[in-house]
């Protein structure tokens, strides 16, 4: 058992602590870029309907995954190579508007919530100050 005299808590941080709080801080609320996280997500959808279709063109698994029920929601899409190209042009569109939006929504609700951090810590002083 340690003796309340053996634990050492420092009284000041040490240097730097602090700069690395808040530079780690400004990371974790910085806002995402609306555009790159669109086109990463469009690519990843369209390289997945791409590898979806050219597995079941080139290895004909039976029973055949229902892949062309996609041409009800892409326009010209079908199970070949060349509907792999359209498919890829309409899940590359589809992915960038929904990361696009997921990217919109987290800065709405980081900077709405930092508004309401800022604004409750400003008002958990003393009041009486800012009159």
């Amino acid at each position: 058992m340690m003796d309340a005299k053996e634990i050492r808590v420092p009284s000041t941080p040490r240097p730097g602590v602090e700069t690395e709080l808040v530079e780690t801080m400004h990371m974790a609320i910085a806002p995402v870029h609306k555009a790159a996280l669109g086109v990463a997500t469009g690519l990843v959808a369209g390289l997945i309907v791409v590898a979806a279709t050219l597995f079941i063109v080139v290895l004909r698994p039976q029973p055949e995954p229902r892949l062309d029920l996609l041409a009800n929601y892409f326009y010209g899409y079908t199970v070949s190579v060349g509907g792999a190209a359209v498919g890829f042009l309409w899940a590359f569109a589809v992915g960038f508007v929904g990361g696009w939006f997921v990217g919109f929504v987290r800065n709405f609700v980081t900077a709405v919530w930092l508004f309401f951090v800022r604004t409750r810590a400003q008002f958990s002083r003393n009041f009486l100050d800012h009159i």
